[in-house]
């Protein structure tokens, strides 16, 4: 059964292979990262651990049994309270709901772990296995998505307000 784990650094070799391996698929329905990506992959590696060290950021990878990775679902810009939802399944995980359950697990965690009451996402109109994943999560449209964010396509911002974690014993 497949597991969400908060990103680390003994993940880069895996993460390094999902990136490539669903390169073209990514940039159908959003911006591409570039070759220099690819070039300077350990030391953006390590840049995101920094940010998550920090308390900006916090990046989860959703891993199957082999240690192979089939989704990354991140929270970004992390403050007051709030995060960006952003998440990239494998095109061979596709269609069996794993994105949808790990979008519920990552806002539960979001909620408990992060302290979060409200979560922000954006799909390109194209991306409808994204929207759905989305509306099945609870996510709300909240009008139009940047552009720039999603590839030069036109989409839809969304957001989720999160129930607050209730204290031990309550």
């Amino acid at each position: 059964m497949p597991e969400l784990r908060r990103l680390r650094a003994d993940h880069a070799p895996a993460v390094l292979a999902f990136e490539l391996a669903n390169r073209a698929w990514f940039a159908a329905s959003i911006t591409d990262r570039g070759d220099a990506y690819f070039a300077e992959f350990p030391a953006r590696h390590a840049e995101l651990l920094a940010e998550q060290e920090a308390g900006t950021c916090a990046f989860h990878v959703l891993v199957a049994e082999d240690g192979s990775v089939l989704g990354r679902f991140n929270l970004v810009d992390i403050a007051d309270g709030t995060a960006v939802l952003g998440y990239r399944m494998a095109e061979a995980a596709t269609g069996r709901g794993l994105a949808t359950r790990t979008v519920h697990t990552l806002c539960h965690l979001a909620a408990t772990r992060y302290a979060l009451h409200t979560l922000h996402a954006a799909t390109s109109h194209t991306n409808t296995a994204s929207q759905r994943v989305l509306a099945h999560t609870h996510f709300v449209p909240n009008g139009p998505a940047d552009p720039s964010a999603l590839g030069g396509k036109a989409g839809v911002s969304y957001v989720r307000h999160l129930r607050p974690a209730r204290a031990p014993g309550r």
